[in-house]
């Protein structure tokens, strides 16, 4: 039988351990008749290769028959705490997403107030030329560096948070580029998509109207 698991030892899903004399090859063949055939073998993987681990582990320990090899599964422990955390990263994302949709909001009301409080200026550009879609541009534009400086701020405040909850539990901090990009990138496409109504409605006011406006 061929078990795996994280960390033997204490503290693991494998309890045999906790009691057990681990000693090396040599010394058990010469002191404890050993015959060089293990019939159980405890593999350490990491937990994200669990699972690779285990389509070779019987191969592995007997190439001429891996049929003959019984593979446990990942332990309960294990099991259980990779569960918790597909659980939490999904609310995590779900709490983004929200974050990210109360944002589009406030980006999206923003504009349209600044939409109707620019109403002379916006007459203006246009009875100075200015075409429809440059005005859509420069309200679409601002949206956009609204949004920008949204999603910097709130990735410079989490990298702090984190490092600073990282710190007091001495743990490394770590915040991947990715992560930082990803998130920028995603306050980007909400400031677009939610400054796009307001745009359009700028470029729609007529100069006249607009003018007139007080």
């Amino acid at each position: 039988m061929v078990h795996r698991d994280r960390h033997p030892g204490a503290g693991t899903a494998r309890p045999e351990l906790d009691s057990a004399a681990l000693v090396g090859w040599p010394a058990a063949r010469s002191y404890l008749d050993f015959d060089s055939h293990p019939t159980t073998v405890y593999a350490r993987a990491r937990e994200q290769y669990v699972t690779d681990v285990r389509d070779v582990l019987a191969a592995t320990a007997n190439p001429q028959a891996p049929s003959e090899v019984e593979v446990s599964r990942p332990s309960d422990a294990l099991a259980a705490k990779q569960a918790a955390d597909r659980a939490f990263t999904g609310l995590l994302l779900g709490l983004g997403a929200v974050a990210l949709l109360v944002g589009g909001v406030g980006v999206a009301n923003t504009m349209v107030i600044s939409v109707l409080e620019r109403r002379a200026e916006i007459g203006l550009r246009r009875s100075l030329g200015a075409t429809r879609g440059q005005v859509r541009v420069q309200f679409l534009s601002e949206s956009l560096l609204l949004s920008a400086l949204g999603g910097a701020g709130g990735v410079v405040l989490g990298t702090a948070v984190t490092a600073f909850y990282a710190t007091t539990q001495d743990w490394p901090a770590v915040v991947p580029p990715w992560a930082a990009a990803g998130g920028i990138g995603a306050t980007l496409v909400i400031g677009a998509i939610a400054g796009l109504y307001p745009a359009i409605r700028a470029a729609r006011l007529p100069p006249t109207e607009a003018l007139a406006a007080p």
